[in-house]
């Protein structure tokens, strides 16, 4: 294989431990014994640095049953490539093993899409995809992705991809096997009240799966989620696959990790199903 497909990890080391051993443990400490596993269609989980996010992320995961092909979606924090951008080839590596690219289904995508571009730089530094394979990965190892990032927050031009990724699903008629996957943080570096008031606002929203109603709240309120414009991608996508309902795992800030409450990060783990 053509080592320029191999993703390398960009933030190992720094997110999360390097090592194999060190990672799974880490994960592994805010795994719950027993959790009731759920079919969903999709799922929002955090993407900071394991001491202050994971707890959200593996718990949400827990009640997932990871299907065999995982679309990610995420934001673009670099700046690097297009602004709509899908890896089509190769592999991701993470401390626990290699993941491949569902190329197929990638190119698919791709091919009815007006707006993605087959762009590896945009996801080479990226660690909003990054840090949620390990998670993926410690509850099931045969599975494959689909990356994609966002750099433009075009409502119309989010919608439509959303819709484009539903299509090509349903064409190939593998709706029981693809998990959408929606990376984002919630509000950022604001007093731990004002954060949590906000943040409740764009989680209703995502509950009730309504991407108009996100859209307003985040301009309305000046929510600063990261990863608003993979969600939009991810709730317009799920209920064309026939999402009805959506239910939060568990929310909470970097302030109940560092009891600093004067600015925290949020962070809400979503399945919808």
């Amino acid at each position: 294989m053509d080592p320029l497909n191999i993703r390398k990890p960009a933030v190992a080391g720094q997110f999360y431990s390097s090592s194999g051993a060190g990672l799974r443990s880490e994960i592994k400490a805010y795994a719950p014994e027993e959790a009731l596993r759920q079919d969903v269609i999709a799922c929002m989980l955090p993407h900071a640095g394991y001491k202050y996010s994971a707890n959200v992320a593996v718990q949400t995961v827990s009640h997932i049953n990871i299907r065999s092909k995982v679309i990610l979606l995420g934001p673009n924090h670099t700046g690097f490539g297009s602004s709509f951008s899908i890896m089509t080839e190769g592999l991701w590596q993470t401390p626990l093993g290699e993941v491949k690219i569902d190329s197929y289904l990638a190119k698919k995508i791709l091919s009815n899409s007006k707006y993605l571009e087959d762009d590896n730089l945009a996801h080479t530094y990226e660690h909003s995809l990054e840090v949620e394979i390990p998670i993926l990965q410690y509850f099931r190892t045969d599975f494959e992705i689909v990356p994609i990032v966002f750099l433009s927050d075009d409502k119309k031009a989010l919608l439509d991809v959303g819709s484009e990724i539903a299509v090509v699903i349903k064409e190939l008629n593998i709706q029981d096997s693809v998990l959408l996957v929606a990376s984002s943080d919630m509000t950022h570096y604001e007093p731990q009240a004002q954060a949590q008031r906000k943040d409740k606002e764009a989680i209703d929203a995502i509950l009730e799966l309504n991407e108009d109603k996100l859209m307003e709240r985040i301009l309305e309120l000046n929510i600063s989620m990261c990863g608003h414009a993979p969600v939009i991608t991810m709730i317009k996508a799920a209920k064309a696959l026939g999402a009805r309902a959506g239910r939060l795992i568990k929310y909470q800030t970097s302030g109940d990790v560092t009891k600093d409450m004067d600015s925290v990060v949020g962070y809400a783990g979503v399945v919808i199903y």
